[in-house]
C-alpha cells in the first residue's frame, strides 16, 4: 500500500476547510508525513483555474464550462500533487474531491451522475478516497456562516440560491447513504474542537492498521 487519501466535503460554511487544516496540523505534530491540498487548486495551474471558476468576472460561466474547468483543475491536482504525495507514502488531505462534483454539478446543476462519474474517473485515473468526512449543516446556517468568513472574497457560488444549496446538500447525504463505509457524516454545528477530535480519532484508527510504502 502507498499513501492514504482522506477528503473533506460539505456545503459553504460547513467548516470543512478548518477541519482539513486542523487534521493536517495534528498529523504533522505526530510526525506523520502529510500533504494538504484543495479543490479546485492544489498546483500552480490548478490554482489559476480556481481563480477562473470562482471569480470569472461579468461573463456568465456555463454549467458545461464550469464542469470542465473543475475537472481540469482536478486532473492537475492529482497529477502534480496528490499522486506524487501518495507515492511518497504520505497521508493526503484534500479539501473537496470527486464527491463535490457529484453534489454540486450533479445535485445543483442537474448534470447526469453517470456522466459525472465517468469524467471523475478519467480525471483522477480511478483514484478513490480511503475516507471522506462530510460535515453536514443546514443550508441557511451554512450560508450565514459563509457570509462572515474572515478575509474571504465573495465568489460565484456565494451568489447561488438557497434552493441550489439544498439540492447540493441532499445529494451529499444521498452519496453518504450509498457509501456508509467510506463517507462519515458529522454534524457541522458541533464545536470545532469536538469535530477535530472525532476526525482525528477515526484517522488514528485507520492509521493503526496502515503501513506506508514508498513507490520506487
Amino acid at each position: 500500500m502507498t499513501g492514504l487519501l482522506i477528503t473533506l466535503e460539505g456545503i459553504e460554511g460547513s467548516g470543512k476547510s478548518t477541519q482539513a487544516s486542523l487534521l493536517h496540523k495534528a498529523l504533522k505534530t505526530r510526525q506523520i508525513p502529510v500533504c494538504l491540498t484543495r479543490e479546485p487548486g492544489g498546483s500552480p495551474i490548478a490554482e489559476r483555474i480556481r481563480e477562473l471558476i470562482l471569480h470569472s468576472g461579468d461573463e456568465p460561466l456555463a454549467p458545461g464550462g464550469e464542469l470542465l474547468l473543475f475537472l481540469a483543475a482536478r486532473a492537475q491536482n492529482v497529477a502534480q500533487t496528490i499522486r506524487p504525495a501518495l507515492g511518497r507514502g504520505e497521508v493526503v488531505i484534500c479539501d473537496r474531491f470527486t464527491d463535490a462534483t457529484l453534489a454540486y454539478q450533479g445535485g445543483g446543476r442537474t448534470i447526469p451522475e453517470t456522466f459525472l462519474t465517468s469524467l471523475n474517473d478519467w480525471a483522477t485515473g480511478g483514484l478513490k478516497p480511503a475516507r471522506t468526512y462530510l460535515l453536514d449543516i443546514a443550508v441557511a446556517e451554512g450560508l450565514e456562516r459563509a457570509k462572515h468568513r474572515l478575509g474571504a472574497r465573495p465568489d460565484r457560488f456565494d451568489r447561488e440560491s438557497q434552493a441550489f444549496f439544498e439540492a447540493v446538500r441532499a445529494r451529499y447525504l444521498e452519496l453518504a447513504r450509498r457509501e456508509p463505509e467510506r463517507i462519515v457524516v458529522l454534524r457541522g454545528t458541533d464545536p470545532e474542537t469536538s469535530l477535530a477530535h472525532q476526525i482525528e480519532t477515526d484517522v488514528q484508527r485507520i492509521l493503526s492498521g496502515w503501513t506506508p510504502k514508498v513507490q520506487r
